[in-house]
Formats: C-alpha cells, sequence, structure tokens
C-alpha cells in the first residue's frame, strides 16, 4: 500500500490561489486547446467522488458546427426572455453583461446526469435521489479546478433550455442537463468575478468586511 502525500504550507498556499483565480470565463482566446490536456483533465475529473460510486457524469463534446448553432440560438432565445424580467437600469445593465462563450471557446462539453445508472446500486439516493445531480456537480468543479491550474477558462452556461439541448444532443430521457461548459484560454484573468466588476452584483466577503 503507498504512503498517502503530505501536503505542506507551500501547497496549501497555492492551493488557496488556485480557488480565488478560478472563475466563471466567458471571454477566450481563439487558439486549440491540446488534445492531451483535454484527455488529461477528463482524467481528473473521473477522480471526483459520487454518491454509491455511481459516477453518473456523462460528458458529451460539442464539436458539430450545427449542433454547436443550435445551442446558441438556444442561448439567444432564453437570453431574451430573462432579459424581458428585467426593467430601467438593471435591465440595461443586464444587456451589457457578457454571459456566455460560445462563438469563442475551442472546447464545449454538454455534462449531462444519467438518472437510470445502475452501477452503485441505488446507495446513498433512496432518500436523496438529488446526490446523483450533486455528484456532477462536484465533477464540473474538479474538471473547473484542474482546468484553472493547467491555465485553461471554464465558462459555465445556464442561460438554456435544458429540454431543447437533450434535444440537440440527442440523448436517453433520463438523462438530464446539469451543465454546458465552454472550455479554452482566457482572453483575461482577473481574481475578482466579472459580475462584481460589471457592477451586478456584490461580493459576500467583500460585504462582510464593510
Amino acid at each position: 500500500m503507498s504512503s498517502p502525500p503530505v501536503f505542506d504550507d507551500g501547497f496549501r498556499d497555492t492551493l488557496g490561489e488556485l480557488l480565488a483565480w478560478r472563475r466563471d470565463v466567458r471571454r477566450f482566446r481563439r487558439e486549440p486547446v491540446p488534445e492531451a490536456l483535454v484527455a488529461k483533465l477528463l482524467e481528473l475529473m473521473q477522480l471526483s467522488p459520487s454518491v454509491g460510486h455511481s459516477q453518473p457524469w456523462r460528458w458529451l463534446r460539442v464539436d458539430d458546427s450545427r449542433q454547436r448553432a443550435a445551442v446558441q440560438a438556444s442561448f439567444s432565445h432564453c437570453n431574451a426572455d430573462a432579459l424581458a424580467e428585467y426593467e430601467g437600469e438593471r435591465a440595461a445593465l443586464y444587456a451589457r453583461l457578457k454571459l456566455e462563450g460560445l462563438r469563442e471557446s475551442p472546447v464545449q462539453f454538454a455534462v449531462f446526469c444519467d438518472h437510470a445508472t445502475a452501477q452503485g446500486h441505488g446507495l446513498g439516493r433512496r432518500t436523496m435521489p438529488e446526490m446523483l445531480d450533486y455528484s456532477v456537480v462536484a465533477a464540473i468543479t474538479q474538471f473547473w479546478l484542474a482546468a484553472r491550474a493547467h491555465g485553461l477558462g471554464l465558462g459555465w452556461v445556464s442561460i438554456l433550455d435544458p429540454a431543447e439541448i437533450a434535444r440537440i444532443i440527442g440523448v436517453p430521457p433520463e438523462w438530464k442537463l446539469i451543465g454546458y461548459l465552454c472550455l479554452g484560454y482566457p482572453e483575461e484573468e482577473h481574481e475578482i468575478p466579472e459580475l462584481v466588476r460589471a457592477g451586478w452584483e456584490r461580493d459576500q466577503r467583500l460585504t462582510e468586511r464593510d
């Protein structure tokens, strides 16, 4: 049996920096991401915890130009509906926000949760079936941090119609969309979240220190 690693103060400090600089990226450079690196990130994602070791995540890479165009159309429609819910200055601010990187990001994934998976034999899901979805969220987070550690940015697009995306990608009815992810090299890097910089919302951490 191998010995567990020892994580020193230097590692812990660096881990804190990784967490602080993990951002939801919407502005990407168009340069390609090496395929070996994408494969490495997916390998690291597989180390994520899951309820009953069910590993219910289903990562589908979206490279087809027609599928990507359909996803962009879904975003445009849903974004227009969202804009209509705001009024006045808030609506004007929303209209100025960049909320996706669908046209620029070289790598895109539609990530689903397989609610019909037999793996795990139902362990831990009887009383909290939503743990399947949470397991996929944890896997996305692990992928996100690994991507940042390798100099990549990730954007999680949620302004989409889940049923429409499932139809576009063509997945079984038991699969639930958890996230549509854009991956690539960031055009710019900031420690402060973009929505805070744009004035959409304050950071709770900053508020608590006021």
